[in-house]
Formats: structure tokens, sequence, C-alpha cells
């Protein structure tokens, strides 16, 4: 029988920090999860290496549940970005050992095709309108259906979603947390306008999405949903904070504007709530922070028995490992919705060597066995781990806000 012969837990930063773990089994197959929690890496990749790693070796990668719930209810202290992350990690490995080992892609394991591509939705930013417009334009242009948009609010500097220059949008950065000011007064006034200006200028032909980044109480987003209603967006995502999911029955109550949620909510618990309710129509948890394959695909089917949809997060800070993934999941799911497609700084892919492919507006995932994803050693260590932080968000009278 084939057992776990060993775990590497592998941190590199080819345009940004990234953990990826890789298994490897007695019979010389190996299997790539990915481990990124952006800004708190080194906590996952220490869970790992110090907690998870010792109890794998030895064990049968083909006992892929029996491991998820050996990890998960096996350890007293359970859920939270940390632990799910690292779970996800090894279950995501697993997954991509058993593929190799069929000789079959993950998603063909997962039941085969539910639709020929995904649908992805592109970031769109700009310092003021007319440069969100020009965005929009060149994402239009490449192929893209579905677009973020997002633009400085004036008079509020380091808005959130917003990149200068050129290249992958990325808000870590520094040795200490940037602090951002915020004013919720001057969004409110401000996003419905430059909303406005993209569907005038490029219709209802284009999916139009918004994300509001948890900033506001449920009363303001209920406000700003109800403004929104005659663009029709996609969906408006993350408008309050989600640790309080009773709030989004405000929310709903005033508005029929799509609410997406949930990509930093890492359980099925997190979200049964919210989907049973039926107080979203997207759920956004995603493969590497709700636990894996496994995880995930418990949630989206507890989802899809309530009409909500997925939307699950793929930002820069989800390595190729786990946009491979989501994408082989999202392939397979009844009740797929969108998938975010952020992409990645051009090293990233030295390192990561993904099948994954972009065309018409979706992705498509390869037909190679297991994830299709190769990480390179040699080009990872030309790239050491390099400490960085998300911004920290205060209001104009100092106090910390919801970043």
């Amino acid at each position: 029988m084939s057992t776990i012969e060993r775990a590497e837990v592998l941190v590199t930063s080819p345009g940004r920090n990234y953990v990826t773990l890789r298994i490897t089994t007695s019979d010389g197959v190996t299997g790539l999860g990915d481990a990124t929690l952006n800004g708190r890496e080194l906590a996952v990749a220490s869970y790992l290496q110090d907690h998870l790693v010792p109890l794998l070796v030895g064990r049968d990668p083909a006992r892929i549940e029996d491991t998820w719930q050996y990890l998960y209810r096996g350890a007293y202290w359970r859920r939270g970005p940390v632990t799910m992350t690292a779970i996800a990690a090894v279950d995501t490995a697993l997954w991509d050992i058993k593929g190799k080992v069929a000789g079959l892609p993950v998603y063909q394991l997962l039941g085969g095709r539910s639709r020929e591509g995904v649908l992805v939705y592109g970031h769109a930013s700009g310092a003021d309108v007319p440069a969100l417009l020009d965005d929009v334009a060149r994402l239009r242009d490449e192929g893209y259906h579905a677009i973020r948009a997002q633009t400085a609010v004036p008079g509020v500097a380091g808005t959130y979603g917003v990149y200068s220059g050129s290249g992958v949008y990325e808000p870590a950065k520094g040795s200490l947390p940037d602090e951002q000011p915020w004013s919720t007064e001057k969004y409110l006034d401000f996003a419905p306008t430059y909303l406005a200006a993209v569907r005038e200028k490029f219709g209802f032909d284009l999916h139009l999405l918004h994300d509001v980044h948890h900033r506001l109480t449920p009363i303001e987003a209920a406000r700003l949903g109800k403004e929104l209603e005659p663009l029709r967006l996609f969906w408006m995502e993350d408008p309050t904070p989600a640790e309080d999911q009773e709030a989004f029955r405000l929310i709903r109550q005033h508005t029929t504007t799509p609410i997406a949620v949930g990509e930093n909510l890492t359980s099925i618990w997190d979200v049964q709530h919210l989907i049973t309710e039926r107080l979203v129509d997207y759920v956004r948890t995603t493969v590497v922070h709700a636990g894996g394959i496994t995880h995930l695909r418990r949630i989206f089917d507890l989802a899809a028995l309530y009409q909500v949809r997925s939307g699950s997060h793929g930002a820069g800070d989800l390595s190729p490992v786990s946009m491979a993934a989501a994408v082989h999941v999202d392939l397979a799911i009844p009740n797929f919705g969108i998938q975010e497609h952020m992409g990645h700084a051009g090293q990233t892919y030295d390192v990561f060597r993904s099948e994954v492919t972009f065309s018409d507006g979706m992705l498509h995932p390869s037909d190679a066995p297991g994830l299709g994803v190769e990480y390179d050693d040699e080009v990872a260590a030309r790239f050491p781990y390099d400490p960085k932080y998300l911004p920290v968000a205060r209001r104009l009278d100092g106090s910390v806000h919801d970043w």
C-alpha cells in the first residue's frame, strides 16, 4: 500500500508571498496544496510544519475524507483561518495525488464537467472615473464578460481596490501595516456615480460587479444596494462585516441588488445561516481558506439546496495551485456562479507552472492528471520570503475602521 513518505512546506515570494505544501508518496507521486494566508503566511507554515506534517507521514494518501476528519475533528481547537488554510493545503495536495494516480484531472473525480468553461471576472480600477473607464475597456478587449469596478474616492487616499500603474493589484506592503484614511460618507456619495458612468459607457451587455469590502453598516449597505438597483449589478460584494450573519437580513429587506459574501469565512458553519436563510445570493468561500476541495464542495452542495451560487475568491494572494483547484471545482458543481480572476505577477508563473488557460471570458482547466500545476524549486529559491502586511483603515477622526 502506498503511504505518505514526506510533506514539505515551501515558502517563496515571486511577486508576493506564497506558502505551498508538497506531499510525496512512497510510490513517488507528488501533490501540491496552497497554504497562503495573506499577511499571516508564516503562521500557517508553522501550523503545517510543527503540527500537521508529523501526523501525515505513514498515512494512506487515498483516504482524503478520513484525513480531513482526522485533522479537523481530531484537534480540540477547530476552525479559524490558520487551521482551515493548513487543512486545505493537505486536502488539495491529496486530491492532486489522487488525480495523478487515477490518470484523470481532478474535475473528472468530482463528477465531470457541468459546463464547458468557468466564467470569470477581472478587476478594473482607476485614480478617477476616466481612468476606470479606460481600464474597463482594456479588460473588455482582453475578452472579459464580467468586470469588477473600483475607483479612488476623491479626498480619500488609499481607497480599496485601486492600483497605481500597471501590473497586478496587491494591497499587502511594507514591514508594518499602511494606515489608510476612510470616509463612508464620501464613498456613499461617489460610488453610485462612477458605477453609473460604467453602465452609461458600456451598457448592460457587460456583467458589472462592485466590492464594498466590509466598509458599511447594514443600513448603509441597504441604502447603497437600493440606489444601485437601476444599474443591475451582478453583485454587491461584502457590504458589511460577515461575522454578524443576521445583519444581512436587514440589507435583504431593503434591496434586490444581489449580495456576495464569504471570502474571509472558513467553514460551512460560518455560512450556514447566510445560505439556509437565503440572505446572500453568492457564497465566496475558497479552496485555500475553507478547508480544501473536500470542504468547499460540501459548502457548495448546501448552497445548491437554497439556490445560492458559488463566486469563489480569486485574488492574487491565492497561488496558481488554488486557482487551478478552484477551476476544477467550478467546472463540476451544478450551482456555479462566477470565479474571481485577478491574475498573478509574471514571475509567479515561473515558480508555479499552471496549465489553466483563459479564453473568451472563461478559464479552462488542464486535462493533465491531478490539478495540472508543477512547482519549480530552483526558481522559487530566487524569491525569499518578504514580510508584508495588509493595510489598516482609519476614519477621518482617527478611529480604526474595517478595512
